[in-house]
Order: structure tokens, then C-alpha cells, then sequence
């Protein structure tokens, strides 16, 4: 029997409870889970903040781990069969229809009505949908990635759900060499966002964000400058912003932060003609008001939403972090790693920011 951490209901307690070793149908992958990410989109499903959602459920939707056993033939993207012992990770989005008219039309996989997704919209009665299990079942036509033999497991899951995000951020972004580039939030997306500027040309990265711990992380990811919301109120925060930037505001701003506050803050923070991305808004936290007179359509901005990622961004932010793990320390983000009997531990510290990024360890007996 293979053990996981099982989410009963919005709210309630996480229960580890006993699954049977599948069958493992032609196509499909058996892999022996070595890590798994707890994320903000974990604490939304733990407080019932997402749609749809069939509790109960197995969560963890990016993950890692070693091919235990194969159905048949299995290849990754570029063709290569999968191997047992094969360190891999995998899109947690799965059963994109690749007809609908937003695949085929819009060129937004990202937005197919048909997409299901590991950890979130599997429910525990479908099988080992989940990362928070010792095991994951992958079913035929999941999309896996073999990990580079010089990228190890602590990394990767190190830079997890927000390395792909950040990338997809930053792709929207359309960062130019030079440019001066803001982030707000400084949980994973926002400090996989401080790389990818810079990584995309960015002269300069501001950090805007709380949590003395985050921050100094940020630091030493490379932000120029961190400006600690919990010691600044917001004029101050703009004021120093602008010193920043000759007093025109930052070329490109990437909210991260998740608080409906946040957008219009990105706006005001953001340059005449610049452009802003909203990454962080991915439960409904409320409505914010702004005057789109005076923040949008006089300043002449160009404001991007980011919803999701798709293979394409998983595929490229793992050769990226493979290359640049030497200039870039990932495994800092990690402030602690939990077994499947600690994970509503996990939960709670992850809500209240008592870390950086939480690791659930389903191999693990401490």
C-alpha cells in the first residue's frame, strides 16, 4: 500500500491514508515521488478559495522523482525513451484537448476548457494524482522531462511552481536589454521572477516585497534594490522607486504579490508607456478600484495578464536552471523540508509566511 497526504474538505485536517499500487496501463508512468512543493495555490485549496475542486484531494502539483515502472514505451519530448531509475519531473496540466479554439485559434493552451490539473482538480478517488504521495501515477500523455544529469532533484523543486510562472512572466513581459524592472511579491514567483529579468536583460531589479528572510534571499539572487513593505508605506516605496529610475518609474513591473492592492500599486510604480504584468492574482482576493484615467490610459500602459504555464515554459525554464545553477543558488529558496505526517505543518507555515518555499519529502519518516 503507498501512503499520502489527503485533503479532506476546505479546512479540515490533512489525513495520510493507504492507496493501492496501481496498474500500470500502456503509456503510463509509476514514479517513486522524491519531492513535492507546498505553494500559496496549496493554502488556497486548504482554505476553499479555488473552484471546483473534487475534495477529497491528494495535493502537490510540481513535483519530482525517479521512474519506478513503465507502461510500455514512453518518450519525452524530444523523443528519448524513458528509462527506470530516470530522475524526471512532468506538466502537472494534463488533458489539454489541443482542438478547442483556444488551442488551436487563440495559441492559450493555457486557457482550454478541457485542462486538469495534478494536486488541484484530480480528486483522491481518481488514483496517485498528486505530489504528496510516495508515489505518482502518470497517465498516458502526460508530458515528463528528464532532468539533466547536473540538475538534482533539491534544486529543481527548489525553484518548483514559481520558476515556470516567473518565466511565463517574464515572457509576457517582453523585458528589453536595459530595461529597469520591478517586482512585487517576494514568495517563490517573485524571487524566480528577480532571476528571469535579469536573465532577460534587465539592467536593473527592484524588490518589492516583505519578510526580512525573503528579502535577503532576493538580495543575493541579485536584486539591486529591496524595499521592505512592512517598513515602507507605499508613498514612500514610490518615492524611492523613482529615485530609482530618474524619477520616471520602472520599465516593467511584475506583480507577484497576490493582494488585489498590488495591480494598481504596479501601475502607479510603472513608467508612462511601460508595462505591466499581473502574475500573482490567481484566486479571487477581492476587488481593488482604480482611476483608469490616471493609471492606465493617460500613462499609456500596457498591463498583461499571466495565467498558467504550459510545456513549453517547464521544458525551458529547466534547461535555463540547469545552466545557470552555478550564478543563481535555488536550493537557498528552500527554508524546510516536511515528511506527509507534517504537511498540514507545512500548510500553516507556508500561510504565514514563516517560509521562503516548503518541501514535502513523502519518503520521509521525520
Amino acid at each position: 500500500m503507498i501512503k499520502a497526504a489527503v485533503m479532506m474538505a476546505p479546512g479540515g485536517p490533512i489525513e495520510i491514508r493507504e492507496f493501492p499500487l496501481p496498474d500500470i496501463e500502456p503509456g503510463a508512468v509509476l514514479l517513486r515521488t522524491s519531492a513535492s512543493e507546498v505553494c500559496g495555490t496549496d493554502v488556497h485549496l486548504w482554505r476553499g478559495r479555488l473552484d471546483d475542486v473534487p475534495y477529497p484531494i491528494i495535493p502537490g502539483h510540481v513535483s519530482v522523482g525517479k521512474v519506478e515502472r513503465i507502461g510500455g514505451d514512453v518518450r519525452d519530448a524530444e523523443g528519448n525513451l524513458i528509462g527506470r531509475g530516470d530522475l524526471v519531473t512532468f506538466l502537472d496540466v494534463h488533458e489539454t484537448c489541443n482542438q478547442c479554439w483556444f488551442c488551436t485559434v487563440a495559441g492559450a493552451a493555457t486557457r482550454c476548457p478541457d485542462r486538469r490539473v495534478y494536486g488541484i482538480t484530480y480528486g483522491a478517488d481518481e488514483g496517485l494524482l498528486g505530489g504528496w504521495s510516495e508515489y505518482i501515477y502518470l497517465k498516458p500523455g502526460v508530458r515528463i522531462i528528464r532532468l539533466p544529469d547536473s540538475l538534482d532533484a533539491d534544486t529543481f523543486i527548489a525553484g518548483g511552481c514559481g520558476l515556470p510562472t516567473a518565466f511565463h512572466a517574464t515572457e509576457r513581459a517582453e523585458i528589453r536589454l536595459g530595461d529597469v524592472v520591478a517586482v512585487l511579491g517576494s514568495g517563490p514567483v517573485g524571487l524566480n521572477a528577480v532571476i528571469m529579468a535579469q536573465l532577460s536583460g534587465a539592467e536593473r531589479v527592484i524588490l518589492v516585497g516583505g519578510g526580512p528572510g525573503r528579502l535577503q534571499t532576493g538580495e543575493q539572487l541579485g536584486a539591486d534594490a529591496v524595499l521592505d513593505i512592512d517598513k515602507l508605506s507605499f508613498e514612500q516605496r514610490e518615492k524611492q522607486v523613482r529615485e530609482l529610475t530618474g524619477g520616471r518609474g520602472a520599465d516593467v513591473t511584475i506583480e507577484a504579490a497576490g493582494t488585489p492592492e498590488a495591480v494598481p500599486q504596479a501601475m502607479q510604480l510603472t513608467r508612462d508607456a511601460g508595462t505591466v504584468v499581473v502574475a500573482g492574482q490567481y484566486t479571487d482576493a477581492g476587488e481593488v478600484s482604480f482611476n483608469p484615467h490616471l493609471l492606465l490610459n493617460r500613462k499609456h500602459l500596457d498591463v498583461r495578464g499571466c495565467w498558467g504555464t504550459d510545456f513549453s515554459h517547464l521544458y525551458r525554464a529547466v534547461r535555463v536552471m540547469d545552466r545557470q545553477q552555478r550564478r543563481f543558488d535555488w536550493k537557498q529558496m528552500i527554508s524546510r523540508k516536511y515528511s506527509l505526517a507534517h504537511a498540514e505543518e507545512a500548510l500553516c507555515d507556508v500561510e504565514r509566511l514563516a517560509v521562503t518555499k516548503a518541501v514535502i519529502l513523502p519518503g520521509s519518516n521525520t
